[in-house]
């Protein structure tokens, strides 16, 4: 099974990204998935479910630690073709 997933840190800072963000980042580009996206307000990747799912778990844990306050997640199974 593929997955995506879609995910935000909080709190914001428009002049520089936060310690939180920036961590959820390196957890994100380090796993080993398909497709990632960071930008400044949000970030996603694609992947097989075990590889998501244990990026996702990093995330949380990392961002956690390094101050956010508030993380929105968003994961959706990939329909692949002829399914």
């Amino acid at each position: 099974m593929r997955l995506t997933v879609e995910f935000t840190t909080e709190p914001f800072d428009l002049d520089e990204p936060p310690g939180h963000a920036l961590a959820a980042r390196e957890v994100i580009q380090a796993a080993d998935l398909d497709a990632v996206d960071v930008g400044p307000f949000g970030n996603t990747a694609e992947g097989e479910a075990p590889a998501v799912l244990g990026a996702i778990e990093a995330v949380l844990r990392r961002s956690l630690q390094a101050g956010a306050t508030r993380i929105s997640l968003q994961v959706n199974v990939v329909q692949e073709a002829g399914r």
